[in-house]
């Protein structure tokens, strides 16, 4: 008998090459007048806020952008934005970029509809009042927030702290391939990496939500991410290709919404906090000694996700099957042109057991990994990763 489990969505998903032509017609009908669109000056300065202000233009919607936000957010961005869309009293908000981008939109949404202060809603569950309507577009596929009730910020110098709350799921996702063709080789790679981390800790997740709908997107999502992230790296104008990419992003977003990830972001994250590193990046260089760490308690698990990505492997024996899992994830990283050691990012040795203590803190995500980690077994993993 399956055990019981809550799965929440997104309400609507939208996939399609040009859609964000449709934006427009979908704010005044569902949103009003006035909305708010946050993003970066990257994402701004690559042409891709023009078709989404055209958009809204076109349709009457005036259009407010808030356009500083940085990677991993620091809190003083959420308030800035927070305070743009106060001052011009917004019907909504639009999340348009990566990661940071789309987190940032979700704090802003909740704080001015539910008037909430920041600081009283980190944690599980914490968020009580509404938030305003939210459309997320991502412009890249790997992080998947634009279906995910969960924001990460920046608090002080490199503690990352997360708000979770149903409230945060967006009323739209709208996925159009066209806004991630012009994205660099690097970002391509990592931001892949990071969906496919998300679908393996989603399917192994130790968390009692664990579920088999988050089990079934895991594996789509993996498949459609292992059979299409070289090519993109490779041919950045694909644009089946990106919509594949994007779809498998979106579905593993779903499964690890409702089955938490877990060490692989729990090392990385001190890396990006306390390093600058990108999270794709430090979830790269993590991930084949966290799945080494954790093959014992998997053997099951990594022998189906391994034909998923990889389904000449189907032909060997779980054991072996599983190793070659392993490798053919680090050598697939490696393809890609992503840094495969610590050393590589100018980490120092002497520094890993202050990042092993770091990670510790992340018990949020530490809790769902399938075999208990230790502070002495994350100092191993980063000293297999140096």
């Amino acid at each position: 008998m399956q055990a019981d489990f809550v799965f929440n969505a997104s309400k609507s998903v939208i996939l399609g090459a040009g859609a964000v032509a449709r934006l427009g017609a979908i704010v005044k009908e569902q949103i009003g007048q006035t909305v708010l669109v946050v993003t970066d000056r990257g994402v701004a300065g690559a042409g891709l806020l023009s078709p989404v202000v055209d958009s809204l233009s076109e349709a009457g919607v005036t259009a407010h952008v808030f356009q500083d936000v940085a990677a991993d957010p620091p809190v003083e961005v959420v308030l800035a934005a927070t305070g743009l869309a106060r001052q011009h009293a917004v019907a909504g908000v639009i999340g348009l970029g990566g990661g940071s981008s789309m987190d940032v939109a979700k704090l802003v949404a909740l704080l001015v509809g539910g008037g909430e202060q920041l600081e009283d809603i980190y944690g599980v569950g914490m968020a009580k009042g509404r938030r305003l309507p939210l459309i997320q577009i991502p412009t890249t596929a790997g992080t998947g927030s634009e279906v995910t009730p969960v924001s990460i910020v920046t608090v002080g110098a490199q503690e990352k702290r997360g708000v979770v709350a149903p409230q945060l799921l967006p009323d739209v996702a709208l996925l159009d391939p066209e806004l991630t063709l012009g994205l660099p080789r690097h970002v391509t790679a990592a931001t892949g990496i990071d969906a496919m981390v998300h679908a393996i800790e989603a399917f192994t997740s130790k968390s009692a939500n664990n579920n088999p709908i988050s089990k079934l997107f895991a594996r789509e999502a993996l498949r459609l991410l292992g059979t299409n992230l070289q090519t993109v790296v490779d041919d950045g104008r694909n644009v089946a290709a990106r919509s594949d990419m994007l779809f498998g992003s979106m579905l593993a977003g779903q499964a690890f919404a409702n089955s938490p990830v877990a060490a692989v972001h729990a090392l990385a994250y001190p890396l990006g906090g306390i390093y600058g590193i990108a999270h794709g990046v430090s979830n790269a260089v993590v991930l084949p000694h966290v799945l080494a760490f954790n093959a014992p308690a998997c053997l099951d698990a990594y022998g189906v996700l391994a034909g998923d990505v990889f389904p000449d492997l189907l032909q060997l024996e779980t054991g072996s099957r599983v190793q070659s899992f392993i490798d053919r994830m680090a050598s697939l990283i490696h393809s890609v042109g992503l840094p495969s050691r610590l050393r590589e990012l100018d980490i120092p040795e002497d520094a890993l057991p202050a990042l092993a203590a770091e990670a510790m803190k992340q018990t949020r995500l530490l809790v769902n990994n399938p075999r208990t980690v230790s502070e002495q077994d994350a100092l191993a993993i980063y000293q297999a990763a140096w």
